[in-house]
């Protein structure tokens, strides 16, 4: 790997870091520019490093899966209500591409990427049991986030509520087959083509941010001064202390989990 390539990388896990914290301060950023700030490092990442494991024709596959399935699948689950369940974007996140922020398209590559990532450190490159982990990876940080955003931020709203902090049950099942898909399809792209090893601190920088994704909940955008209660579209309260108490849990002891593991299966050596 060229030395520059490394520098970008961690350049990148450091911008993206930096993002994270401009979320505590939602009265001076915009949220849209919050999200872009999020959003557009995590892509570039992946571009580099998705192009150093899987070549340029492999990460633009990988690319061309995300931005595809996820606007079908979101615009389908606006309109209907399946897969998730009923609910509809607010402008917060910026322009909408039909019925969905044309941001939060472009979030599937980036932290879809990083989440394949560590499933391919954990189970290694499996043809099915890579997409299965890496969906269960990808869904961890839709659980820390998803109450956040649309009760707090207000980014999206559950029409009729739900039990997971005014979420439904079936977002988290819709989430996990959507993107099981594109793990799939991407995994049979792959089939018969050599999986290359790159040097550890490649590893190391895809598990560096996810970790920091993680960690980045400790900024979580703050409600308005002194609320202690949100309501959700149901008219059912929830005290915002467990609804960010909930985000830090899963935070550290399920995309925390998920980190740690794959740290563990990095090889010492990964380029012999």
């Amino acid at each position: 790997m060229p030395r520059w390539t490394g520098r970008v990388l961690w350049t990148l896990v450091a911008i993206y870091a930096a993002a994270r914290v401009t979320q505590a301060f939602p009265n001076q950023i915009p949220v849209a520019a919050i999200m872009a700030l999020h959003v557009l490092p995590a892509m570039a990442f992946a571009l580099v490093h998705g192009g150093l494991l899987y070549g340029r024709r492999g990460i633009l596959a990988f690319t061309g899966l995300c931005l595809t399935v996820g606007f079908i699948v979101e615009n389908v689950g606006v309109i209907t209500g399946a897969p998730f369940g009923r609910y509809h974007f607010t402008h917060v996140m910026g322009p909408m591409l039909w019925h969905v922020p044309i941001l939060l398209g472009i979030a599937y590559v980036g932290m879809g990427y990083v989440s394949w990532t560590l499933g391919r450190l954990i189970v290694g490159p499996r043809l099915v049991g890579l997409p299965l982990a890496a969906a269960f990876i990808m869904v961890a940080w839709d659980l820390s986030m998803d109450p956040v955003w649309a009760n707090l931020v207000h980014g999206w709203i559950w029409e009729q509520g739900g039990s997971y902090f005014g979420v439904p049950l079936s977002n988290f099942v819709g989430w996990y087959a959507t993107v099981y898909v594109i793990y799939q399809l991407f995994a049979l792209d792959l089939r018969g083509r050599e999986h290359k090893s790159p040097p550890a601190g490649t590893w190391r920088s895809a598990v560096v941010f996810y970790a920091v994704s993680a960690a980045g909940n400790a900024f979580t955008i703050p409600p308005a001064a002194g609320l202690s209660f949100v309501t959700d579209a149901s008219g059912t309260p929830w005290r915002v202390s467990a609804i960010l108490g909930a985000a830090m849990l899963v935070s550290v002891f399920v995309m925390g989990a998920f980190a740690l593991l794959a740290w563990l299966r990095i090889p010492e050596d990964s380029s012999r």
